[in-house]
């Protein structure tokens, strides 16, 4: 039965950018030249299960208060057919910064992988929140855990009761009312938790900075003036 198990394996990837940012190490680290990332989630079944295509694989994600997922981007994939994925968490706030932000959490509808019988795959961008200036290391690294995995098949297989511990309630299918009671699944992770690191900048650059941004606000101001009323027509 341990063995049976122990089959089951999943991977789960951060990519930025194009998929060939894909790292094979033994630790995912990445460093965010930017403020977007693709989380790339793929699950692959250690043995082959008859009738899986009856299956559907339902993917809860965690995401940490250093990234966001923009609700209105999601609207956006799942109108075009990309994702299916919806945000949980109720007031959340994309403006915030890291440590004004709370954990979130998005489900994740996984669709088949045309290239392997056995496996899924899901897709959720994910963006950096505002960090702190930090005073000597100018990135902050911000954990990715790994994802439960839930499952639901309309017919049952003995194989699913080895590899499931607990049921979680969800709805059946993106824009369904109707709840299902998800298998949580046992599953081994090909990589541990991912971990970005991404660029903040320095506290003592603080001054620096807000100087030239002073100055450059009021040479800014003064030339939008001088041309208001150098080229403006004011009438009495």
């Amino acid at each position: 039965m341990a063995a049976r198990v122990a089959a089951v394996r999943a991977a789960a990837w951060l990519l930025l950018g194009a998929a060939t940012g894909l790292t094979r190490g033994p630790a995912a680290a990445f460093t965010a030249a930017r403020s977007d990332a693709d989380l790339l989630i793929k699950v692959k079944f250690g043995e082959s299960i008859e009738d899986l295509h009856t299956c559907r694989l339902l993917i809860k994600q965690d995401i940490p208060a250093g990234l966001y997922v923009d609700p209105y981007e999601l609207a956006s994939l799942r109108e075009r057919n990309i994702t299916e994925a919806v945000m949980v968490s109720e007031n959340f706030d994309i403006e915030a910064p890291n440590y004004l932000s709370k954990e979130s959490e998005v489900l994740i509808y996984a669709r088949r992988d045309s290239q392997c019988v056995d496996c899924f795959q899901a897709f959720l961008p994910v963006h950096c929140r505002y960090h702190r200036p930090h005073s000597e290391d100018g990135e902050a690294l911000i954990v990715v855990n790994n994802p439960d995995l839930l499952m639901f098949c309309d017919q049952e297989f003995p194989i699913l009761k080895c590899w499931a511990h607990s049921e979680v309630a969800a709805p059946c299918a993106l824009g369904n009312e109707d709840i299902c009671q998800w298998n949580k699944m046992k599953y081994k992770s090909v990589y541990k938790n991912v971990i970005l690191q991404v660029p903040v900048g320095l506290t003592v650059h603080t001054s620096l900075v807000c100087s030239v941004t002073l100055l450059i606000t009021i040479l800014c101001s003064t030339l939008i003036l001088v041309a208001v009323f150098k080229y403006g027509h004011f009438s009495l």
